[in-house]
């Protein structure tokens, strides 16, 4: 999916959701312009909906339909945990699986990485980024690709990664295994999923 300008897609929703916006470099850019939290404008109860459903899609890198789609799914359930429902659908993602494992540094990369067919679930090679995960699903890196460039200095990139607690990853295999949920705690990310469903049940 083609996202545009980073920069300023994230000064306009007012929080750092691209890997590349998370950085020291970002923040200088920021001082330089004289913005520390985006656009200063007054938003509407619509304006500030739609707000968090960007800050959340754009954070996936997920099309409008994509995003929707999760959204309807969680509501359609029908109980009181449509939140923590979208959060578990966003995460248990392949590609975000591969990116929370430190695979890649991004989830762009990380789902080129799946669509190249260099990752394998339960041992056979997948290419769907979207697949979504299930407790006792198994992740590894191919075979034939683990010697390629695209890997050469993963050891040096797992250091710099923190996996999920519902994800057990043995370093020296490369092999992860799904054993529990994610867990949605709204402190812990930049957007709010219950404005979110706000969003899509007007």
């Amino acid at each position: 999916m083609i996202i545009g300008p980073k920069y300023k897609i994230a000064r306009r929703l007012g929080a750092p959701i691209f890997e590349k916006t998370q950085t020291q470099k970002y923040s200088l850019h920021l001082e330089r312009r004289g913005k520390s939290k985006g656009f200063s404008k007054q938003k509407t109860e619509y304006g500030l909906q739609l707000n968090e459903k960007q800050k959340a899609r754009f954070t996936y890198g997920l099309s409008e339909r994509q995003f929707s789609n999760y959204v309807k799914e969680a509501i359609s359930k029908k109980n009181s945990k449509t939140p923590e429902t979208i959060f578990e659908f966003l995460e248990q993602r392949l590609d975000n699986v591969v990116y929370r494992l430190g695979f890649s540094p991004t989830r762009s990369g990380a789902r080129q990485m799946v669509s190249h067919g260099h990752i394998s679930v339960n041992g056979k090679r997948v290419n769907t980024p979207s697949r979504r995960m299930d407790i006792g699903d198994k992740v590894e890196i191919t075979a034939r690709s683990l010697n390629k460039p695209l890997f050469s200095n993963l050891d040096e990139r797992l250091k710099n990664a923190t996996t999920p607690s519902w994800i057990k990853f043995d370093s020296v295999s490369k092999t992860a295994e799904i054993q529990g949920v994610p867990v949605y705690v709204k402190s812990e990310n930049m957007f709010d999923l219950s404005t979110v469903i706000e969003f899509y049940s007007r």
